[in-house]
């Protein structure tokens, strides 16, 4: 009772402790999960909204290409001379394109000097000299295609924004240089754009060469800036030029952000998006204070409720001891009465058994007795051995500790047969229907018990009808066992027995009693109460199950399932139990037998048989007789408990030590022998007749002199 007090304390002070550990476990497991979502959910974001910005760009890119393209197709053989001639009409076209186009700010036509030839701003275009940009430069020395250049400030009298050019060379029909068609693009139509897409806090858009110039950003910056290429984010970039997501902290203003970036098809550009880490911890610490608000009141309430209970299990401590006291007094009882009532069944009916060999003991020392008279009490006395070695195989089966002997037969045979037997201990009165399949039901048992357990079954049914009625025996193969209660899968299946009589039926509150030995509605000496029990314990220890339904007024069904083997295999042929002695001239047995009595009459019967036996009293001598001469034994009958060595072990260390000789082992019960069985060897049970233990010698030492003469003849 003290340690179930302090187990039960202790339980609610680890639960008190868990209260605390748990939530904070729990709530420190949400946190990674919820940061790992958070950050997907980021980079998520970051994709899409970078599809956004390089769609938009490439729009624009493509539109301005476009737009080049066509001031080229305008302008396409005319010498520098014929387009000053019409810089008037040209400069309207211009404009007019200019103004479609929101993202330019003005479009140039120049001459292989650099100075403007016509421009979408003034006609005439004053005479400047263009030669030194960027714009112009590129294409001087060859053709590259559209060049995008750096930001630029107009040159005065030009006023405005800043722009960036956007280029194409003009070239004669031999490929000579004739100037560049160029437009100047606003950096803060981009940065506009990225304004108004970009409204989670802490976005960040950026448009950029693939140089490190930066041409547009949001938000945007107080300095030019140029990314260094063989910078920490340079060698990121580098290393997937592509497209790419990564953690970086600007050098404009030290502010570390998640950026994705992609470049443009064809262009020398970079697009990129992002968010500020500060604003993804942002978004994880509101998800996680939102779990807080919720989670700390109930952890406390939690804490306080284990808390109240805690004393309050102090306090009820005293009355739990009396009560558990007041079941265990009451369990002892229970423990006590049913420890009585199955002394009672045993020794009332060994004592019965008992009296009828020591009456006819005395019987057979009487003088001048009858030779009839003399040969039916030694008949009953046979008999009575036989009733009792029954009652101990039924009490073992119920126990599931009885080896039992299994062997390979068909139960629909084994039925057929039984039905004959099943109708003389029925009568007449009692209708008998066997209901058996076509095919084979093969099983792997013990046979004496399955018939046993098929009688008992068969006769608790018989009572059940009074006399009279119907009792249907039916055989079928299922593929499972019903029931809600798990049991074993196998890919043979099982095979059902089913005994049905139309009895009175068992009522509800005995069905979970029907299986304990002993127990019986009977009157007193009309029943033993092993009965359904043997049934139960053969089918536990034979990996099957016993099932009955029962209804009052309408009878019960009791059905045995017993693992299916595959009819592949038929059943082997036995000896009946009643078939005689064999002789035993020539065969020589060491008999080891701890019980002096059990071992002298087994040597005497054996003699008497014409065997040649030597007798020891353990394991140890038994041993030390076939160190000296194994080959002067044709097989070894050992116990199975005795002291030190067990016989079972005997057999084993024989078997280790390649000694030719078989082992016959004999045992009335073992547990060594119901937890591994034989392994292998031959079992007699106890008690044996001596044309039993005759027959089982013969046989295994028949075995060992066919293998004998087999050698010679091989070699």
């Amino acid at each position: 009772m003290q340690t179930a007090q302090r187990n039960s304390l202790r339980l609610l002070q680890w639960m008190m402790a868990a209260s605390l550990a748990l939530p904070l476990a729990l709530f420190v497991f949400a946190s990674i999960v919820s940061w790992v979502s958070v950050n997907e959910t980021a980079d998520r974001e970051i994709e899409r909204t970078l599809d956004v910005a390089h769609e938009h760009a490439l729009k624009v890119f493509e539109t301005i290409d476009r737009s080049l393209s066509e001031i080229s197709e305008i302008i396409r053989g005319i010498p520098d001379e014929g387009i000053r001639s019409r810089e008037e009409a040209l400069h309207q076209r211009l404009a007019r394109l200019t103004a479609s186009l929101p993202q330019v700010k003005s479009t140039w036509i120049f001459d292989a000097r650099g100075r403007a030839l016509a421009n979408s701003l003034v006609s005439p275009p004053p005479d400047i000299d263009f030669s030194d940009r960027d714009y112009f430069k590129a294409h001087v020395s060859g053709d590259v295609g559209t060049h995008i250049g750096n930001t630029l400030t107009p040159r005065p009298p030009y006023q405005g924004a800043a722009f960036f050019g956007v280029s194409r060379r003009r070239q004669s029909e031999d490929g000579s240089f004739t100037g560049v068609i160029q437009a100047s693009v606003f950096p803060e139509y981009f940065e506009n754009f990225y304004a108004r897409i970009g409204h989670e806090s802490g976005s960040f858009f950026a448009l950029g060469l693939t140089d490190g110039s930066v041409l547009a950003r949001f938000p945007k910056a107080d300095q030019d800036l140029r990314l260094d290429r063989n910078g920490a984010v340079g060698r990121k970039i580098a290393a997937n030029p592509q497209a790419g997501l990564i953690t970086v902290t600007s050098p404009a203003d030290g502010i570390e952000r998640r950026v994705g970036y992609h470049r443009l098809a064809e262009y020398p550009v970079y697009v990129s998006a992002g968010l500020e880490t500060s604003a993804i911890r942002a978004r994880w610490f509101s998800t996680m204070s939102q779990h807080l608000i919720f989670g700390l009141p109930a952890t406390a309430l939690l804490f306080l409720f284990l808390a109240l209970a805690l004393r309050r299990t102090q306090n009820l401590h005293a009355e739990a001891a009396r009560r558990e006291d007041a079941e265990e007094a009451l369990k002892h009882g229970q423990r006590l009465e049913a420890l009585g009532q199955l002394t009672g069944g045993v020794a009332h009916d060994f004592n019965n058994l008992l009296t009828v060999i020591r009456a006819s003991a005395d019987l057979l020392r009487r003088p001048h007795l009858t030779e009839e008279r003399r040969q039916r009490y030694v008949e009953a006395i046979s008999d009575t051995v036989n009733r009792a070695a029954k009652l101990t195989a039924q009490l073992l089966a119920f126990a599931r500790r009885q080896t039992l002997k299994p062997e390979l037969f068909d139960v629909g045979e084994n039925v057929q047969t039984l039905s004959e037997i099943i109708r003389t201990l029925t009568g007449a009165s009692i209708e008998i229907v066997t209901r058996v399949p076509g095919g084979p039901c093969l099983i792997n048992a013990d046979a004496g018990q399955f018939e046993t357990a098929l009688i008992n079954m068969a006769v608790n049914a018989r009572d059940a009808m009074g006399g009279e009625g119907r009792l249907t025996i039916a055989v079928r193969n299922v593929a499972d066992i019903p029931g809600p209660a798990p049991h074993p899968k196998r890919a043979d299946g099982y095979v059902a027995v089913s005994v049905e009589d139309t009895g009175s039926g068992i009522p509800q509150d005995q069905l979970g009693r029907i299986f304990e030995p002993f127990f019986t509605t009977k009157e007193v000496g009309q029943g033993t109460g092993l009965g359904l029990s043997q049934v139960f314990g053969f089918a536990k220890q034979s990996g099957g199950e016993v099932m009955v339904d029962s209804k009052i007024g309408k009878g019960s069904t009791f059905t045995l399932y017993l693992p299916r083997i595959r009819s592949d295999e038929r059943p082997l042929q036995v000896a009946p139990e009643d078939a005689p002695a064999v002789d035993g001239q020539g065969i020589s047995v060491l008999v080891v037998e701890d019980n002096a009595e059990v071992g002298r009459f087994a040597s005497d019967a054996l003699t008497e048989l014409g065997y040649d036996t030597t007798m020891v009293g353990n394991a140890t001598y038994a041993l030390e007789e076939l160190v000296s001469d194994s080959s002067r034994f044709d097989v070894v009958f050992s116990d199975v408990v005795m002291p030190g060595m067990t016989g079972l072990e005997l057999a084993q260390e024989i078997r280790r030590r390649g000694y030719d000789v078989p082992v016959v082992l004999t045992s009335g019960y073992s547990h060594v022998l119901s937890e591994q069985g034989t392994l292998g060897f031959e079992l007699l049970q106890k008690p044996y007749s001596v044309e039993q233990l005759s027959r089982a010698l013969h046989r295994v030492a028949r075995r060992r002199r066919a293998r004998r003469n087999e050698a010679p003849a091989a070699s």
